[in-house]
Protein backbone atom coordinates (compact mmCIF):
# COMPACT_ATOMS: atom_id res chain seq x y z
CA UNK A 1 0.00 0.00 0.00
CA UNK A 2 2.77 2.24 -0.57
CA UNK A 3 1.80 3.66 -3.54
CA UNK A 4 -0.94 5.39 -2.69
CA UNK A 5 -1.62 9.18 -2.89
CA UNK A 6 -2.59 9.17 1.24
CA UNK A 7 0.68 7.11 1.98
CA UNK A 8 3.23 9.44 -0.29
CA UNK A 9 1.18 12.45 1.27
CA UNK A 10 1.85 11.41 4.72
CA UNK A 11 5.92 11.25 3.86
CA UNK A 12 6.04 14.29 2.14
CA UNK A 13 4.19 16.30 5.00
CA UNK A 14 6.65 14.39 7.52
CA UNK A 15 9.78 16.00 5.77
CA UNK A 16 8.29 18.99 5.42
CA UNK A 17 7.93 18.81 9.42
CA UNK A 18 11.63 18.76 9.24
CA UNK A 19 12.51 21.88 7.57
CA UNK A 20 13.99 23.58 6.59
CA UNK A 21 16.33 20.56 5.51
CA UNK A 22 19.16 22.03 5.06
CA UNK A 23 22.85 20.36 4.54
CA UNK A 24 24.05 20.46 7.96
CA UNK A 25 21.30 21.54 9.32
CA UNK A 26 19.42 19.43 12.38
CA UNK A 27 16.58 19.60 9.52
CA UNK A 28 18.92 18.19 7.41
CA UNK A 29 20.32 15.62 9.32
CA UNK A 30 16.76 14.71 10.69
CA UNK A 31 15.61 13.98 6.87
CA UNK A 32 18.45 11.99 5.98
CA UNK A 33 17.56 9.85 9.34
CA UNK A 34 13.76 9.52 8.13
CA UNK A 35 15.15 8.04 4.79
CA UNK A 36 17.37 5.63 5.98
CA UNK A 37 14.93 4.34 8.77
CA UNK A 38 12.35 4.26 6.23
CA UNK A 39 14.70 1.96 3.64
CA UNK A 40 15.61 -0.29 6.28
CA UNK A 41 12.11 -1.16 7.51
CA UNK A 42 11.43 -1.75 3.85
CA UNK A 43 14.38 -4.35 3.92
CA UNK A 44 16.98 -2.61 2.22
CA UNK A 45 20.58 -2.46 2.68
CA UNK A 46 20.79 0.56 3.89
CA UNK A 47 24.14 3.08 3.76
CA UNK A 48 24.79 6.67 4.42
CA UNK A 49 27.34 8.54 2.00
CA UNK A 50 29.60 11.71 4.06
CA UNK A 51 30.83 14.48 2.35
CA UNK A 52 32.11 17.36 3.07
CA UNK A 53 30.02 20.22 2.25
CA UNK A 54 29.72 23.74 3.58
CA UNK A 55 27.00 25.83 5.50
CA UNK A 56 26.48 29.54 4.26
CA UNK A 57 24.36 32.12 6.70
CA UNK A 58 23.88 35.80 6.29
CA UNK A 59 24.21 37.12 9.81
CA UNK A 60 23.47 40.90 8.79
CA UNK A 61 21.81 42.10 5.26
CA UNK A 62 20.93 45.54 4.94
CA UNK A 63 20.87 48.50 1.83
CA UNK A 64 20.61 52.16 3.29
CA UNK A 65 20.53 55.45 1.00
CA UNK A 66 21.36 58.08 2.95
CA UNK A 67 19.35 57.87 6.21
CA UNK A 68 16.21 55.41 4.70
CA UNK A 69 16.66 51.58 5.35
CA UNK A 70 15.44 49.70 2.16
CA UNK A 71 14.13 46.17 3.14
CA UNK A 72 16.40 43.17 1.41
CA UNK A 73 17.54 39.57 2.05
CA UNK A 74 21.05 38.43 1.43
CA UNK A 75 22.12 36.57 -1.81
CA UNK A 76 23.03 33.09 -1.24
CA UNK A 77 26.36 32.24 -1.27
CA UNK A 78 27.51 35.59 -1.74
CA UNK A 79 30.68 37.55 -0.71
CA UNK A 80 32.84 34.45 -0.63
CA UNK A 81 36.37 34.63 -1.01
CA UNK A 82 36.72 31.38 -2.43
CA UNK A 83 35.12 28.06 -3.32
CA UNK A 84 36.39 26.47 -0.08
CA UNK A 85 36.75 29.51 1.70
CA UNK A 86 35.32 28.84 5.49
CA UNK A 87 34.87 31.87 8.30
CA UNK A 88 33.26 35.10 9.17
CA UNK A 89 33.29 37.68 6.67
CA UNK A 90 32.32 41.94 7.64
CA UNK A 91 31.05 42.95 4.06
CA UNK A 92 30.34 47.14 3.76
CA UNK A 93 30.44 48.56 0.47
CA UNK A 94 29.29 52.45 0.20
CA UNK A 95 29.75 53.45 -2.95
CA UNK A 96 27.74 55.08 -5.90
CA UNK A 97 25.07 52.89 -7.19
CA UNK A 98 25.24 51.88 -11.01
CA UNK A 99 21.63 50.75 -12.31
CA UNK A 100 21.67 48.77 -15.35
CA UNK A 101 18.41 47.29 -15.32
CA UNK A 102 18.28 44.07 -17.50
CA UNK A 103 21.63 44.70 -19.48
CA UNK A 104 24.76 43.02 -19.58
CA UNK A 105 27.53 44.59 -16.84
CA UNK A 106 30.25 44.64 -19.45
CA UNK A 107 28.19 47.55 -21.31
CA UNK A 108 29.05 49.32 -18.08
CA UNK A 109 31.38 51.15 -16.46
CA UNK A 110 31.03 49.52 -12.56
CA UNK A 111 34.58 49.64 -11.47
CA UNK A 112 34.41 50.88 -7.54
CA UNK A 113 30.29 50.79 -8.04
CA UNK A 114 27.84 48.67 -6.78
CA UNK A 115 25.50 47.58 -9.20
CA UNK A 116 22.13 47.81 -9.36
CA UNK A 117 20.80 44.79 -12.02
CA UNK A 118 16.94 43.34 -13.14
CA UNK A 119 17.44 39.58 -12.00
CA UNK A 120 15.71 37.85 -15.87
CA UNK A 121 14.41 34.37 -15.66
CA UNK A 122 15.89 33.42 -18.70
CA UNK A 123 13.90 30.37 -20.00
CA UNK A 124 10.57 30.32 -20.82
CA UNK A 125 8.39 26.62 -21.49
CA UNK A 126 8.64 27.44 -24.99
CA UNK A 127 12.41 27.33 -24.71
CA UNK A 128 12.25 23.90 -24.22
CA UNK A 129 10.01 22.67 -27.38
CA UNK A 130 13.72 22.21 -29.64
CA UNK A 131 14.99 20.05 -27.29
CA UNK A 132 11.09 17.90 -27.45
CA UNK A 133 10.56 14.90 -28.98
CA UNK A 134 6.82 13.62 -27.51
CA UNK A 135 4.53 15.38 -25.68
CA UNK A 136 1.78 14.31 -23.84
CA UNK A 137 -0.61 17.83 -23.74
CA UNK A 138 -4.59 16.69 -23.77
CA UNK A 139 -6.59 19.63 -23.30
CA UNK A 140 -3.73 21.86 -24.96
CA UNK A 141 -2.50 22.66 -21.14
CA UNK A 142 0.85 23.26 -21.89
CA UNK A 143 0.65 24.64 -26.03
CA UNK A 144 -1.33 27.35 -24.79
CA UNK A 145 0.65 30.79 -25.08
CA UNK A 146 0.19 31.90 -21.51
CA UNK A 147 2.12 28.78 -20.70
CA UNK A 148 4.73 28.79 -23.30
CA UNK A 149 5.41 31.95 -21.94
CA UNK A 150 5.77 30.94 -18.51
CA UNK A 151 9.56 31.10 -16.99
CA UNK A 152 11.34 29.25 -14.36
CA UNK A 153 13.51 30.46 -11.60
CA UNK A 154 16.44 28.04 -12.16
CA UNK A 155 17.93 29.73 -15.59
CA UNK A 156 18.67 33.24 -14.41
CA UNK A 157 20.82 36.27 -15.14
CA UNK A 158 22.69 36.02 -11.31
CA UNK A 159 25.95 34.04 -12.40
CA UNK A 160 26.47 35.55 -15.54
CA UNK A 161 26.15 39.16 -13.90
CA UNK A 162 28.11 38.48 -10.51
CA UNK A 163 30.71 37.11 -12.52
CA UNK A 164 31.22 40.11 -14.93
CA UNK A 165 30.60 42.47 -11.99
CA UNK A 166 33.36 40.90 -9.97
CA UNK A 167 35.92 41.01 -12.90
CA UNK A 168 34.55 44.58 -13.69
CA UNK A 169 35.58 45.90 -10.25
CA UNK A 170 32.07 46.63 -8.75
CA UNK A 171 32.30 46.40 -5.01
CA UNK A 172 28.73 44.87 -4.59
CA UNK A 173 25.20 43.98 -6.62
CA UNK A 174 21.75 44.68 -5.38
CA UNK A 175 19.38 42.24 -7.36
CA UNK A 176 15.92 43.79 -8.27
CA UNK A 177 13.15 40.29 -8.36
CA UNK A 178 11.97 41.62 -11.68
CA UNK A 179 10.32 38.20 -12.64
CA UNK A 180 9.01 37.35 -9.52
CA UNK A 181 6.22 37.90 -7.70
CA UNK A 182 5.85 40.13 -4.46
CA UNK A 183 8.86 38.31 -2.32
CA UNK A 184 11.85 38.77 -1.30
CA UNK A 185 12.43 34.77 -0.24
CA UNK A 186 14.56 33.96 -3.54
CA UNK A 187 16.67 31.22 -2.31
CA UNK A 188 19.13 30.59 -5.64
CA UNK A 189 21.43 27.69 -5.02
CA UNK A 190 25.32 27.61 -5.24
CA UNK A 191 26.44 27.63 -8.98
CA UNK A 192 29.11 25.30 -8.47
CA UNK A 193 31.41 27.06 -11.16
CA UNK A 194 30.47 30.74 -9.94
CA UNK A 195 32.08 32.12 -7.39
CA UNK A 196 29.96 34.56 -5.66
CA UNK A 197 32.20 37.15 -4.55
CA UNK A 198 30.74 40.07 -4.13
CA UNK A 199 28.28 40.64 -1.61
CA UNK A 200 25.09 40.82 -2.48
CA UNK A 201 21.26 41.52 -1.63
CA UNK A 202 17.62 40.90 -3.48
CA UNK A 203 14.73 43.47 -3.28
CA UNK A 204 11.37 43.12 -4.48
CA UNK A 205 10.21 44.91 -7.80
CA UNK A 206 8.49 47.47 -5.59
CA UNK A 207 11.31 47.59 -3.17
CA UNK A 208 13.17 48.15 -6.52
CA UNK A 209 10.94 51.15 -7.03
CA UNK A 210 11.62 52.62 -4.13
CA UNK A 211 14.88 51.85 -4.26
CA UNK A 212 15.54 53.68 -7.82
CA UNK A 213 13.38 56.14 -6.36
CA UNK A 214 15.91 57.56 -3.92
CA UNK A 215 18.84 56.83 -5.85
CA UNK A 216 17.40 59.65 -8.14
CA UNK A 217 18.12 62.07 -5.53
CA UNK A 218 21.07 60.41 -3.63
CA UNK A 219 22.88 58.18 -6.02
CA UNK A 220 25.46 56.63 -3.32
CA UNK A 221 24.19 53.68 -1.15
CA UNK A 222 25.55 51.49 1.81
CA UNK A 223 25.42 47.46 0.79
CA UNK A 224 26.22 45.21 4.30
CA UNK A 225 26.61 41.50 4.28
CA UNK A 226 28.20 39.59 7.35
CA UNK A 227 28.43 36.13 6.25
CA UNK A 228 29.63 32.55 8.20
CA UNK A 229 30.56 29.99 6.19
CA UNK A 230 31.45 26.74 8.19
CA UNK A 231 32.21 22.78 6.77
CA UNK A 232 29.53 20.79 7.69
CA UNK A 233 28.80 16.63 6.51
CA UNK A 234 26.11 16.27 4.31
CA UNK A 235 24.62 12.79 4.39
CA UNK A 236 23.38 10.91 1.43
CA UNK A 237 21.46 8.19 1.79
CA UNK A 238 21.41 5.08 -0.17
CA UNK A 239 19.44 1.93 0.11
CA UNK A 240 20.12 -1.70 -1.64
CA UNK A 241 17.65 -4.01 -3.05
CA UNK A 242 20.01 -6.91 -4.21
CA UNK A 243 19.37 -8.42 -7.69
CA UNK A 244 20.97 -11.62 -9.16
CA UNK A 245 23.21 -9.65 -10.72
CA UNK A 246 25.18 -6.21 -9.91
CA UNK A 247 23.74 -4.28 -12.39
CA UNK A 248 22.12 -1.58 -11.27
CA UNK A 249 18.81 0.28 -11.53
CA UNK A 250 18.99 4.18 -9.48
CA UNK A 251 15.92 5.83 -8.44
CA UNK A 252 17.04 8.97 -7.24
CA UNK A 253 16.13 12.45 -5.57
CA UNK A 254 16.93 14.72 -2.90
CA UNK A 255 16.04 15.11 0.18
CA UNK A 256 17.73 18.57 1.37
CA UNK A 257 15.75 22.05 1.21
CA UNK A 258 16.04 25.68 2.03
CA UNK A 259 12.44 26.59 2.99
CA UNK A 260 9.53 23.82 3.48
CA UNK A 261 10.89 22.41 0.14
CA UNK A 262 7.24 20.37 -0.22
CA UNK A 263 7.42 20.21 -4.09
CA UNK A 264 11.64 20.90 -3.62
CA UNK A 265 11.78 18.05 -3.12
CA UNK A 266 10.03 16.28 -0.60
CA UNK A 267 7.78 15.06 -3.05
CA UNK A 268 10.29 13.38 -5.01
CA UNK A 269 12.02 11.93 -2.07
CA UNK A 270 8.36 10.76 -0.71
CA UNK A 271 7.96 9.12 -4.70
CA UNK A 272 11.40 7.41 -4.08
CA UNK A 273 10.46 6.08 -0.38
CA UNK A 274 7.18 5.23 -1.99
CA UNK A 275 9.17 2.85 -4.97
CA UNK A 276 11.74 1.57 -1.93
CA UNK A 277 8.91 0.08 -0.37
CA UNK A 278 7.05 -1.31 -3.50
CA UNK A 279 9.68 -3.23 -4.16
CA UNK A 280 10.91 -4.04 -0.18
CA UNK A 281 7.30 -5.58 0.12
CA UNK A 282 7.77 -7.92 -3.58
CA UNK A 283 11.00 -9.10 -2.51
CA UNK A 284 9.52 -10.05 1.00
CA UNK A 285 7.14 -12.23 -0.31
CA UNK A 286 9.77 -14.02 -2.50
CA UNK A 287 10.05 -12.07 -5.94
CA UNK A 288 13.53 -11.94 -7.09
CA UNK A 289 14.86 -9.46 -9.65
CA UNK A 290 17.47 -9.97 -12.31
CA UNK A 291 19.20 -6.39 -11.79
CA UNK A 292 19.91 -4.61 -7.92
CA UNK A 293 17.43 -1.58 -7.36
CA UNK A 294 19.65 1.19 -5.65
CA UNK A 295 17.42 4.13 -3.83
CA UNK A 296 19.52 7.30 -3.38
CA UNK A 297 17.98 10.48 -1.51
CA UNK A 298 21.05 13.09 -2.26
CA UNK A 299 22.19 16.07 0.22
CA UNK A 300 24.13 19.05 -1.57
CA UNK A 301 21.47 20.00 -3.93
CA UNK A 302 22.22 23.74 -3.32
CA UNK A 303 25.41 23.57 -1.80
CA UNK A 304 27.54 22.40 -4.51
CA UNK A 305 26.32 19.31 -5.37
CA UNK A 306 29.96 18.04 -3.57
CA UNK A 307 27.93 14.46 -2.75
CA UNK A 308 26.69 13.91 -6.04
CA UNK A 309 30.13 14.09 -7.58
CA UNK A 310 31.58 12.20 -4.52
CA UNK A 311 28.78 9.39 -5.95
CA UNK A 312 29.22 9.76 -9.28
CA UNK A 313 33.26 9.23 -8.72
CA UNK A 314 33.12 6.61 -6.30
CA UNK A 315 30.27 4.54 -7.80
CA UNK A 316 30.23 4.90 -11.31
CA UNK A 317 33.49 5.87 -12.53
CA UNK A 318 35.73 3.89 -10.39
CA UNK A 319 36.64 0.84 -11.60
CA UNK A 320 36.17 -0.92 -8.02
CA UNK A 321 32.78 0.37 -8.00
CA UNK A 322 30.63 -2.39 -6.47
CA UNK A 323 27.42 -1.79 -9.29
CA UNK A 324 28.01 -1.66 -12.77
CA UNK A 325 24.62 1.41 -12.66
CA UNK A 326 22.93 0.52 -16.42
CA UNK A 327 20.05 3.09 -15.84
CA UNK A 328 19.14 6.36 -13.65
CA UNK A 329 15.90 7.22 -12.54
CA UNK A 330 15.52 10.36 -11.25
CA UNK A 331 12.15 12.09 -10.02
CA UNK A 332 11.82 15.85 -8.90
CA UNK A 333 8.80 18.48 -8.26
CA UNK A 334 5.22 17.17 -8.30
CA UNK A 335 3.58 20.14 -8.03
CA UNK A 336 0.90 22.60 -9.36
CA UNK A 337 1.09 25.59 -11.63
CA UNK A 338 1.54 28.91 -10.09
CA UNK A 339 1.53 32.29 -11.07
CA UNK A 340 1.93 35.81 -9.74
CA UNK A 341 -1.59 36.71 -8.25
CA UNK A 342 -4.10 39.78 -8.22
CA UNK A 343 -2.49 39.96 -4.34
CA UNK A 344 1.39 39.61 -5.48
CA UNK A 345 1.45 36.44 -4.15
CA UNK A 346 1.86 33.27 -5.89
CA UNK A 347 -1.37 32.46 -7.36
CA UNK A 348 -2.31 28.16 -7.46
CA UNK A 349 -4.02 27.44 -11.14
CA UNK A 350 -4.81 24.18 -10.06
CA UNK A 351 -2.70 22.74 -12.81
CA UNK A 352 0.44 20.25 -13.48
CA UNK A 353 3.61 22.42 -13.67
CA UNK A 354 4.65 21.81 -17.49
CA UNK A 355 6.96 18.93 -16.93
CA UNK A 356 9.70 17.48 -18.79
CA UNK A 357 11.60 13.99 -18.76
CA UNK A 358 15.51 14.02 -19.91
CA UNK A 359 16.40 11.02 -21.66
CA UNK A 360 19.27 9.80 -23.70
CA UNK A 361 18.04 6.11 -23.77
CA UNK A 362 17.80 4.30 -26.91
CA UNK A 363 14.97 4.83 -29.75
CA UNK A 364 12.72 1.57 -28.72
CA UNK A 365 13.13 2.51 -24.64
CA UNK A 366 12.23 6.28 -25.71
CA UNK A 367 9.20 4.90 -27.56
CA UNK A 368 8.15 2.31 -24.57
CA UNK A 369 8.75 5.58 -21.99
CA UNK A 370 6.14 8.15 -24.00
CA UNK A 371 4.05 5.31 -24.73
CA UNK A 372 4.03 5.33 -20.50
CA UNK A 373 3.16 8.50 -20.38
CA UNK A 374 0.31 8.48 -21.63
CA UNK A 375 -0.89 5.19 -20.28
CA UNK A 376 -0.43 6.69 -16.79
CA UNK A 377 -2.14 10.00 -17.72
CA UNK A 378 1.30 11.91 -16.58
CA UNK A 379 -0.01 15.04 -18.81
CA UNK A 380 1.81 18.40 -19.39
CA UNK A 381 4.88 16.17 -19.68
CA UNK A 382 7.01 16.10 -22.74
CA UNK A 383 10.07 13.69 -23.90
CA UNK A 384 13.58 15.73 -24.25
CA UNK A 385 16.52 14.85 -25.46
CA UNK A 386 19.24 14.85 -23.57
CA UNK A 387 21.91 12.60 -25.80
CA UNK A 388 23.99 15.20 -26.89
CA UNK A 389 23.66 17.09 -23.49
CA UNK A 390 25.99 13.99 -21.24
CA UNK A 391 28.83 15.15 -23.23
CA UNK A 392 29.08 18.95 -22.00
CA UNK A 393 30.10 19.81 -18.43
CA UNK A 394 26.51 21.48 -17.73
CA UNK A 395 24.90 18.30 -18.04
CA UNK A 396 20.79 18.80 -17.63
CA UNK A 397 19.71 21.07 -15.12
CA UNK A 398 18.24 18.23 -12.87
CA UNK A 399 19.67 16.12 -9.97
CA UNK A 400 20.97 13.38 -12.28
CA UNK A 401 23.54 15.51 -14.29
CA UNK A 402 26.46 14.05 -12.29
CA UNK A 403 25.59 10.52 -13.36
CA UNK A 404 24.46 11.41 -17.07
CA UNK A 405 27.93 13.12 -17.52
CA UNK A 406 29.69 10.61 -15.97
CA UNK A 407 27.99 8.15 -18.45
CA UNK A 408 24.72 6.92 -17.19
CA UNK A 409 21.68 6.19 -19.48
CA UNK A 410 19.19 8.49 -17.23
CA UNK A 411 15.91 8.87 -17.28
CA UNK A 412 15.14 12.34 -15.48
CA UNK A 413 11.64 14.21 -14.37
CA UNK A 414 11.73 17.36 -13.27
CA UNK A 415 9.76 20.74 -13.57
CA UNK A 416 10.07 24.53 -12.79
CA UNK A 417 7.02 25.87 -10.90
CA UNK A 418 7.32 29.77 -9.89
CA UNK A 419 7.83 29.18 -6.32
CA UNK A 420 10.52 26.51 -6.77
CA UNK A 421 12.76 28.63 -4.61
CA UNK A 422 10.68 30.32 -2.01
CA UNK A 423 9.13 30.10 1.35
CA UNK A 424 5.91 29.51 -0.71
CA UNK A 425 7.06 25.97 -1.76
CA UNK A 426 4.34 24.53 0.73
CA UNK A 427 2.24 21.56 0.98
CA UNK A 428 -0.46 23.36 -0.96
CA UNK A 429 1.81 23.54 -3.99
CA UNK A 430 2.35 19.66 -4.07
CA UNK A 431 -0.08 17.97 -7.27
CA UNK A 432 -1.52 15.20 -5.22
CA UNK A 433 -3.73 13.95 -8.49
CA UNK A 434 -0.29 13.11 -10.33
CA UNK A 435 1.87 11.43 -6.64
CA UNK A 436 0.39 7.79 -7.81
CA UNK A 437 0.87 8.02 -11.43
CA UNK A 438 3.85 9.43 -11.28
CA UNK A 439 5.08 6.18 -9.05
CA UNK A 440 3.15 3.90 -11.27
CA UNK A 441 4.77 5.35 -14.37
CA UNK A 442 8.84 4.71 -12.60
CA UNK A 443 7.45 1.50 -11.40
CA UNK A 444 6.57 0.22 -15.02
CA UNK A 445 9.80 1.84 -16.50
CA UNK A 446 12.23 -0.16 -13.62
CA UNK A 447 10.36 -3.10 -14.37
CA UNK A 448 10.52 -2.90 -18.13
CA UNK A 449 14.71 -2.74 -18.27
CA UNK A 450 14.85 -5.93 -16.14
CA UNK A 451 15.19 -8.48 -18.14
CA UNK A 452 16.78 -6.04 -20.76
CA UNK A 453 20.25 -5.92 -21.84
CA UNK A 454 21.95 -2.96 -19.90
CA UNK A 455 24.47 -2.69 -22.29
CA UNK A 456 22.06 -1.48 -24.93
CA UNK A 457 19.92 1.10 -22.85
CA UNK A 458 21.89 3.90 -23.93
CA UNK A 459 21.94 6.32 -27.08
CA UNK A 460 24.90 4.24 -27.78
CA UNK A 461 26.37 0.41 -26.23
CA UNK A 462 28.11 1.09 -22.97
CA UNK A 463 31.60 0.05 -24.64
CA UNK A 464 31.57 2.84 -27.09
CA UNK A 465 30.32 4.90 -24.48
CA UNK A 466 33.36 3.76 -21.63
CA UNK A 467 35.90 5.13 -24.69
CA UNK A 468 34.94 8.51 -24.52
CA UNK A 469 35.73 11.40 -21.86
CA UNK A 470 33.74 11.47 -18.21
CA UNK A 471 33.50 12.86 -15.16
CA UNK A 472 33.98 16.31 -16.14
CA UNK A 473 32.29 18.67 -14.21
Amino acid sequence: MSMTEEAIMASIEDLVAMAPRATGTPGGEAAAGYVADRFTAAGLETRVLEVPSFSWTADACGIRVGATEVECAPILHSGLAAHDWTGTAAHRAEAEVIDIGADRVRRHDVRGRIVLFDLTFDMTVAHSLPLTMYLHDPGRRVMRRDVLASRNPYVTSLARTMTEAAAAGAVGVIGVLRDYPDSRNYHNEYYRRTLFALPGAWVTRAEGARLRGLLARTPRATLTLDVTRRQVVSRTVIGVLPGRTTDAVMIQSHHDSIGAGAVEDASGTAEVIALAEHYGAAAAAGVRREKTLLFVTFDTHFTGYQAHREFATHYVLSPDAPWNIVLNTTIEHIGLRAVEGEDGGFASTGETEPRGIFVNVNPAFTWRIARGIRRHGLHGTSLMGAGLLEFFAGGIPTDASFTLVAGVPTVSLISGPLYLYDDADTIDRIDRAQLVPVARFFADLIDDVDARDGRLLGTMPTRLRRMLPRGRW
